[in-house]
């Protein structure tokens, strides 16, 4: 299949543009030899508007960039989307007429804008990194929806980056911005549980269709008129060079190029607001993943069921639960030597829970033949008695948006930082690779890679 006559090679672009040299899939080392030319985002007052550039303007990028028009509109124009690109037309077309602002069919063209201060990006899973990265480099803060990168190597360059750039990174899993992991954090610091060991949660769902079977249109493609006109050579990006697929660019978490899946696609939620709860966020030291493709056995290659077991080096296991061919979930809790902690009762990481209740932890005491707690002082402080803790009912949503709007400002750590959140990427990349390859995984934390045998602290 012939390239589409309006491909732009990176490199070229970068360079008329003014922009960093920097080639897809380029080394870590390289990076940062490369953003000697790095741009510093401007000064935001407090009355100014930020200015916000929407990247992969699907069903995800529409969704949370109205979220950002909303918000601006109902708090005195505090920020507003400027700019959309999509390497589909008719997405692009279509949400820049909706926000009356310019479209773009590549990314490059909205982080190079100096009038833009900060980016949604919401494109396929294997794109997320990169774009995040060349935004940062040139000055832009980053709202970037999960899962924050596709690879272990990328972990570490947004880490490291963030810290070079000093730019805001908020990765968009809303529901971390819930309170029930906050409540939950300080009851845990409380000593409500006593010492951690285990948590556990689930994201199950079940369709007709089998999920990420996405409407397809099928006069789209590289060679589409008009609307229908796709940048193939561009979605693919740092992916596997290979023709137009209609099924891998509508339906494209499916495939393991472009997407990790149940663990990336939903897990996130689970590990993130988890990885808040436990107060300092932990690398996994063991996991491992199982499941298999039981129900849906179409083009798929990712499982439509799957398990992550994973053990940490502070002493606590971690257990999650999924399947697209059940809806039936498991309570989120948090269990310790003392009690424990249910956050999410009906087992649903991205719905709002009224209270979190905490239950000490009983035991038989032969002697008095009572079921109490364990120590004296618990007892004493605590009680007995499960108990409530009320929740803030705020939309998580819009208090994710706005705790990036607001630290975009003050130049504060949002939510889901660069730093919670690659810990809750590391256990999901980690159960990925376990499962493909048939094997247990460790964390090595000094390389920040997999490594087939335990590693020494």
């Amino acid at each position: 299949m012939s390239e589409p006559d309006n491909s732009v090679d990176r490199r070229d672009f970068l360079k008329t543009a003014g922009g960093v040299g920097l080639s897809l899939g380029v080394a870590s080392s390289a990076f940062a030899a490369a953003r000697g030319a790095k741009t510093s985002g401007r000064v935001i007052g407090a009355n100014d508007r930020i200015n916000i550039g929407v990247i992969g303007a699907g069903g995800r990028g529409s969704y949370v960039g109205g979220v950002f028009h909303h918000y601006g509109e109902k708090n005195n124009n505090a920020c507003a989307v400027v700019a959309v690109c999509d390497v589909y037309e008719k997405r692009k077309k279509a949400q820049a007429e909706r926000f009356k602002c310019d479209g773009y069919l590549d990314y490059r063209e909205v982080i190079n804008r100096s009038d833009i201060d900060a980016v949604i990006v919401a494109t396929p899973d294997h794109w997320h990194a990169k774009i995040a990265l060349d935004a940062m480099d040139h000055g832009k803060d980053v709202y970037l929806e999960k899962p924050m990168c596709h690879t272990n190597e990328e972990i570490k360059q947004l880490v490291n980056t963030v810290k070079e750039t000093k730019r805001v990174l908020q990765v968009g899993s809303q529901t971390t911005s819930g309170d029930q992991w906050w409540k939950a954090r300080k009851a845990i610091a409380d000593g409500m549980i006593g010492q951690m060991i285990m948590s556990q949660g689930s994201y199950h769902r079940n369709s007709n269709e089998g999920e990420w079977n996405w409407p397809i249109d099928a006069e789209a493609g590289p060679d589409g008129k008009g609307e229908n006109y796709i940048d193939w050579k561009m979605w693919l990006g740092p992916a596997p060079k290979r023709s137009y697929d209609a099924d891998r660019f509508f339906r494209f978490r499916k495939y393991w190029d472009y997407s990790g899946g149940i663990a990336t696609d939903l897990f996130y939620h689970v590990v993130a607001p988890l990885q808040i709860c436990w107060g300092e966020p932990q690398f996994p030291s063991r996991v491992t993943g199982t499941g298999g493709i039981y129900v849906f056995k179409d083009e798929r290659e990712v499982p439509d069921t799957f398990m992550l077991v994973a053990d940490y080096p502070a002493g606590h296991s971690l257990v999650l639960s999924s399947s697209m061919a059940n809806s039936h979930h498991i309570p989120g809790l948090i269990r310790g030597h003392e009690g424990t902690i249910i956050m999410v009762e009906n087992g649903q990481f991205e719905s709002r829970a009224e209270n979190i209740t905490v239950i000490p932890e009983l035991q038989y005491n032969r002697e008095t033949k009572e079921r109490t707690t364990m120590k004296p002082e618990y007892l004493a402080k605590f009680g007995k008695d499960p108990i409530k803790i009320p929740v803030d009912d705020k939309d998580m949503m819009t208090a994710h948006v706005e705790n990036f709007i607001n630290c975009v400002r003050s130049r504060e750590k949002p939510h889901l930082d660069v730093e919670t959140g690659a810990r809750a990427q590391a256990v999901i990349n980690l159960a990925v690779q376990s499962y493909r390859e048939g094997r247990l995984l460790f964390w090595d934390e000094k390389n920040w890679k997999a490594s087939t045998k335990a590693v020494k602290a």
